[in-house]
């Protein structure tokens, strides 16, 4: 199994960028898809959820500017950033609980830059 962020960049403040995670491999189901951030210096953060169900669920710093969605048919989670801030400067992660070949895991993608800056 592996997990391909892409969508990363350097954007100025008040601005959107959407990034992308595609998991692929010997993949039966999916249950939650997670993303998490890294901001220089600090720990790893978890930023939103969303289930195999729909539902979802956001860190409060980015309720009402975020929102994830998924597309089960590509095994795809998303992260739509709007009003970006300074302070959502990070490493951004997706996290995926799934099932495959090889049995129930969790699986991190290899990360991508978000930059917020003028």
């Amino acid at each position: 199994v592996q997990l391909q962020a892409s969508g990363g960049g350097l954007v100025q403040p008040g601005g959107s960028l959407r990034l992308s995670c595609a998991a692929s491999g010997s993949i039966f189901s999916i249950n939650a898809m997670n993303w998490y951030r890294q901001a220089p210096g600090k720990q790893r953060e978890w930023v939103a959820i969303i289930t195999n169900g729909g539902s979802t669920n956001y860190v409060d710093s980015v309720k009402g500017r975020f929102t994830i969605s998924r597309d089960n048919a590509k095994n795809t989670v998303y992260l739509q950033m709007n009003s970006l801030k300074p302070e959502d400067t990070a490493v951004y992660y997706c996290n995926v609980d799934l099932y495959a070949l090889g049995g129930r895991g969790v699986f991190w993608g290899q990360g991508t830059l978000v930059t917020v800056s003028s």
